[in-house]
């Protein structure tokens, strides 16, 4: 399988045959079913034609099961393709999909891709709701608010991308109230040494920053808006836990001053082990380590000044420039683009599987389309020399799901550079209505002014 998509992005490169050659051979799949210990009978929806034609059915929307059967120009039942699907185990489809990310990794390691010599990575999480059937109430649970028999199960969603590519390395479905930290040995897993970890505040606990140190990785996360930085040479500090701590001082040991705005401290390590990792590994932690804080002032695209401040481990401030820092960390909302490309263009945010094994082989499946749709949008930014951030994912999606095999891939829609635009994070399906005549009159006020901004 690996072999067959290394080849078929060779291919691409030479500008000989399009990225849908990247298409799932019957070959690869039979060999990955052998390697599970799967067998099967020959029979029309066999192992190779229910995988080509699940990943159909994610192409065109999610569509529905009835409707794959006309995909397929076959003539087979709407139970018949779901038994098809249940028959392949989970193993395969996630083997697929690690495959192709394997192979896909060519891309994050050319020269163009990297930063500072460095390859990025964005973690961040989310969530998916999925029909409401007993097992996956009991698997993922229900969020808060809805009366019983009103609500759906939601799960958390755990997503590992590259920051440059926008390739999706990685995404773990769990319970809904799993914290985005608790996955951090699966998702460290996939780093290399030396490639930088970008999050939010979630990710800039002492536990997950020495995690980091301690695989010799690098983080670039905002810092805590419950620890005290200060920035004044030689300050106090106060101990971590016990009696004799002093509120108002920062609990990290000035060390040495960088710049304006730029010092290294030393990070003493807390008393109390958190509830995500076990003692044994809390233990195995250094007693301190050093980072590296910096804070700017900065205008967002609205507009607004506001005061940043993150926390690193590189420490070198020749090779690593603080503003080069600070801009790496703003980047970090790509991620909630690519959030909406997997959840809201490609239909993650509602999985249609009735049972928990089915919803991790949707999830699995959504991802590998996600990942030959960026490959596409890769191709087409050298093609077309722009950034493969400008491709439009969207235009990348229909070519995918119209193009035949050996149609050349074409000019895809370039997104026009809108450095003031405002987006949003994710558009709800059922947004909330707020009575606005019953707030404040500020909040009035300000309303009315956004309004008048998207007008």
């Amino acid at each position: 399988m690996a072999s067959s998509i290394i080849q078929a992005i060779a291919r691409i490169k030479q500008h000989e045959d399009p990225l849908l050659a990247i298409g799932i051979g019957r070959r690869a799949v039979e060999d990955l079913c052998r390697e599970m210990n799967y067998t099967w009978r020959e029979r029309q929806l066999d192992p190779a034609t229910t995988v080509a034609l699940f990943v159909q059915q994610i192409i065109a929307g999610n569509a529905p099961c009835s409707a794959v059967r006309h995909l397929a120009g076959r003539s087979f039942t709407a139970s018949a393709w779901c038994e098809a699907r249940s028959r392949l185990p989970l193993e395969v489809y996630q083997g697929l999909l690690t495959r192709v990310c394997d192979a896909a990794l060519v891309w994050t390691r050319q020269a163009n891709y990297l930063w500072h010599g460095h390859r990025t990575f964005h973690v961040d999480g989310s969530t998916f709701s999925m029909p409401d059937t007993p097992e996956l109430r009991r698997v993922f649970g229900l969020p808060r608010g809805p009366a019983e028999g009103c609500g759906f199960p939601v799960a958390h969603l755990l997503v590992l991308f590259n920051a440059a590519t926008g390739l999706l390395i990685d995404a773990f479905a769990s319970p809904l109230r799993t914290g985005d930290v608790a996955q951090a040995p699966e998702y460290l897993a996939n780093l290399n040494e030396g490639d930088v970890l970008i999050g939010d505040d979630m990710f800039s606990g002492y536990a997950h920053v020495a995690l980091l140190a301690q695989a010799k990785l690098h983080a670039v996360v905002p810092s805590h808006h419950r620890r005290i930085v200060d920035f004044a040479p030689g300050r106090p500090h106060t101990k971590t836990s016990g009696k004799h701590v002093i509120t108002g001082r920062p609990r990290s040991r000035w060390i040495k001053t960088l710049g304006e705005g730029d010092q290294l401290v030393e990070w003493l390590k807390p008393g109390g082990c958190p509830a995500w990792m076990s003692q044994q590994q809390y233990d195995a932690l250094p007693r301190s380590i050093v980072v590296r804080e910096i804070q700017r002032t900065v205008r967002l695209r609205d507009g607004r000044r506001v005061t940043v401040t993150i926390v690193t481990t590189l420490l070198d401030p020749q090779r690593y420039p603080a503003d080069d820092l600070v801009e790496l960390r703003l980047r970090r909302w790509d991620v909630e683009s690519n959030l909406r490309h997997l959840k809201i263009t490609l239909g993650l945010d509602v999985l249609h599987c009735k049972s928990e094994i089915g919803v991790r082989k949707e999830l699995a499946v959504f991802c590998l389309v996600y990942n030959l749709v960026r490959l596409i949008m890769l191709e087409a930014a050298e093609r077309q020399q722009v950034p493969a951030s400008r491709i439009s994912f969207a235009d990348a999606l229909r070519w995918m799901r119209h193009a035949r095999p050996g149609d050349r891939l074409v000019e895809l829609v370039v997104n026009p550079w809108r450095p003031n635009r405002i987006e949003p994070r994710c558009r709800k399906r059922r947004p909330k209505q707020y009575d606005l005549m019953n707030k404040p009159r500020h909040v009035l006020r300000n309303a009315l002014r956004r309004r008048r901004k998207n007008v």
